[in-house]
């Protein structure tokens, strides 16, 4: 966008939206528009992202925002993985960190052009993770963007992500991110909603028994398991305890993330590389539909250990995987468990709800 059309584009906001606060970052390129209702101080303003903390002058409540438009070169890019180990040093308010990385996480989240660059992908990953950020997740296509070529030429990735860390999500549960068309862009507007009225609603920690079968379990327990102190046998064991469950749940959202959203994302994946084979059935084609056909019947697997284990069942007749058989036993045992009447002292039952 011009310099000479920025104003008409706030005043085009103001009319439609009413009267906002306007940001921009050094180079122009993150702009952020601010209603009158949040108080807002820039705590970073750089090149590749602008950071920002935002409080509700209503209920005084406060949270971090970091709007991201990384550079193409990833050597560039470190300066932005170094700013947001800087505000993760000390970060203990709700944190979104959202926009354009210009890196992917996995194969999964691109089609066609070169292979990828695991270096970069390493140093994007080891970014999230120290930063305690986990994916959203998301509605709609896995690829956000697209070089706007066809055929042999034409290439898809998932370049734009939004993050957040623990106290975000609780601060807000059921927050939603819906990849929107490509309309006017070769990248898709992220739309982030909320319920208002939803019941904030605090998940237990729930240990899933094919967490077990990877390689790196036992070192993350055995690394957690030990203490540097010593003391009463009952503390340390719920020293212990507490220590472990924080790191398990770290290391699977880490390791496995999302498996449901891992399964509708892989899904898209395979029919997008199903058709390319349809249309190419080249050795490199089929190589590349085999591979995501292979991770999606990994995560389904798991699925249906999740389902498993969940249904409470202690045996399973080999076939076909089917969901809605474990939903079934699923609710049918929480039937059972419903009180529908009681009986009184006189012995006599009491269906009225009220």
């Amino acid at each position: 966008m011009e310099p000479m059309q920025k104003p008409r584009k706030m005043e085009w906001y103001r009319r439609k939206i009413g009267m906002l606060q306007a940001f921009s970052n050094v180079s122009n390129k993150i702009w952020v528009f601010v209603d009158e209702d949040h108080g807002v101080d820039v705590m970073i303003n750089m090149e590749q992202q602008m950071t920002m903390k935002l409080t509700n002058l209503d209920t005084q409540i406060s949270f971090i925002v970091t709007f991201v438009y990384a550079r193409c070169d990833a050597i560039e890019r470190i300066e932005l993985w170094d700013s947001m180990y800087y505000l993760a040093r000390d970060m203990t308010l709700p944190w979104l960190v959202a926009g354009d990385f210009n890196v992917i996480w996995d194969e999964e989240e691109k089609f066609g052009g070169l292979p990828i660059s695991m270096n970069e992908v390493n140093d994007f990953r080891h970014c999230v993770n120290t930063c305690n950020l986990s994916d959203l997740g998301f509605k709609g296509s896995i690829f956000t963007w697209w070089n706007g070529r066809a055929e042999d030429d034409c290439i898809f990735k998932r370049l734009d992500r939004c993050l957040a860390n623990i106290e975000f999500q609780q601060m807000l549960p059921t927050i939603e991110v819906e990849h929107l068309s490509k309309i006017g862009s070769d990248h898709s507007p992220m739309l982030l909603t909320c319920s208002s009225d939803a019941i904030p609603i605090k998940k237990t920690f729930r240990f899933l028994k094919f967490l077990t079968k990877h390689p790196s379990f036992k070192d993350v327990v055995k690394e957690n398991w030990e203490v540097d102190f010593s003391g009463d046998p009952f503390i340390l064991f719920n020293h212990k305890l507490k220590k472990l469950k924080k790191a398990l749940s770290i290391w699977s959202r880490a390791t496995y993330g999302d498996i449901f959203q891992k399964i509708a994302s892989l899904e898209e994946v395979v029919l997008v590389h199903e058709a390319e084979f349809e249309r190419n059935p080249s050795y490199q084609n089929r190589e590349r539909l085999q591979k995501v056909q292979a991770e999606l019947i990994k995560y389904l697997a798991l699925e249906e250990e999740f389902w498993k284990q969940k249904a409470g069942m202690t045996w399973f007749q080999d076939g076909d995987r089917n969901t809605k058989f474990f939903h079934a036993q699923l609710n049918g045992r929480r039937k059972r468990l419903q009180l529908k009447r009681i009986q009184d002292t006189a012995g006599n039952w009491l269906e009225d709800s009220a």
